[in-house]
């Protein structure tokens, strides 16, 4: 299994704080912004005398009330076409292990979410990366790039949208593209969807669920993790109009038994959130991102795209090694007592070399700190022994 880049530096920031440093947290995608209160309000109010499983896939009142939101975008499913998973990791590794055979083939451009490495082991499948660059932004490589890779075990193609890490958002064309090429080659197309609610200056989300002809193929993966700021809550979904394809992942569903029921009270509160909860968390996180790519442009040799969606920005860094520069960065560094952690982009990419030079950026965090973590990355990138012209 691989270390995740996000949580194995942790140690040096256990060390950082116990030293009396500031950790300004930059590695994780773990929000400020307060959960919904009527999330936190139907567990407050929970009433029941036996704390019981649910079904496996998940109760249907819940299952109910998700169509309700996911139709409002042109979805067109019913109950019966959505499993509920423990967070959107676990409906990774159902789709994973339902609709690819062991030493099959997923094409993922790449950077690309660093656990669909290790979700990809547990399930025996093989990762065929595609390169997206920086210099672009991130944009999806051409389909004829993609083709180049298809080979009589691939399976599928995976892509998150909003992207983690880059924060790129497909455009309907890109989609489009996948579409016929998925159709073309008889291939699942898998969309982690965990940032949807997360994009910016009036850009279209487009998801492949939308699209005609591509009921057979499409597997949609989701959380309540992001969009309601509850990652605790471990509590997601699989989607897919392909009957086999929720048949064979509910005999995975019901080997772990079920999903949690506390969970599924707050996650079907959840879909009643107002529109205004959004309108206010997209403001926030619109000013962060432009602060955020704002001062990384600013730092002389840093290059950073301005991205699409979610709340992650990939930047480049003048350094000859970012797995050493964020070590060095929490364990020889602070200013004012301050220091910051971050996600070196290598673990984000299959390709090996690939990333060397950049990290990844979580704007999870007050404008204020935002700030003071830009200071410090200011003064370190100019003191590391590592920096590069």
């Amino acid at each position: 299994m691989p270390a995740s880049p996000i949580r194995k530096l942790s140690p040096f920031a256990t060390q950082a704080k116990k030293e009396g440093k500031k950790v300004y947290h930059l590695n994780i995608g773990q929000p400020d912004i307060a959960t919904p209160e009527g999330m936190l309000n139907a567990i407050k109010n929970i009433d029941f005398n036996v704390w019981a499983y649910t079904e496996s896939e998940g109760t249907l009142s819940y299952r109910t009330k998700l169509t309700e939101y996911y139709n409002k975008l042109g979805y067109n499913i019913t109950p019966e076409d959505i499993l509920v998973t423990l967070g959107g990791s676990e409906a990774i590794t159902i789709a994973m292990q339902t609709c690819v055979n062991e030493g099959d083939e997923i094409i993922i451009p790449e950077p690309f979410y660093a656990n669909y490495n290790g979700f990809a082991c547990m399930s025996n499948v093989v990762v065929k990366p595609i390169l997206s660059y920086i210099e672009n932004g991130f944009a999806l490589p051409p389909v004829a790039e993609f083709e180049k890779l298809i080979s009589p075990k691939t399976k599928g193609i995976m892509i998150c949208n909003p992207n983690n890490p880059t924060g790129y958002l497909y455009s309907r064309e890109e989609i489009v593209a996948l579409k016929e090429l998925c159709l073309k080659y008889d291939l699942f197309l898998f969309c982690d969807e965990a940032y949807r609610e997360f994009c910016y200056e009036g850009a279209a989300f487009i998801s492949p669920m939308q699209l005609d002809g591509l009921d057979e193929h499409v597997v949609v993966i989701d959380t309540v993790s992001k969009r309601y700021s509850a990652c605790g809550a471990r509590l997601g979904c699989m989607i897919t109009k392909n009957k086999e394809v929720i048949k064979s992942a509910l005999k995975f569903a019901q080997v772990r038994l079920s999903p949690g029921l506390v969970e599924q009270i707050a996650g079907t509160a959840a879909v009643d959130t107002p529109d205004s909860y959004f309108e206010a968390v997209n403001t926030e996180y619109t000013l962060r991102r432009n602060t955020l790519v704002s001062r990384l442009n600013a730092i002389d040799g840093v290059f950073c795209p301005n991205p699409g969606g979610a709340f992650y920005v990939v930047a480049k860094l003048p350094i000859d090694d970012a797995d050493a520069f964020c070590q060095w960065i929490l364990e020889k560094f602070d200013h004012d007592g301050g220091t910051v952690m971050m996600a070196p982009a290598t673990g984000f990419y299959s390709t090996p070399g690939s990333g060397k030079q950049e990290v990844r950026m979580a704007y999870v965090i007050n404008i204020d700190d935002l700030n003071k973590a830009m200071d410090c990355l200011t003064v370190a990138l100019q003191q590391y022994p590592g920096k590069t012209s």
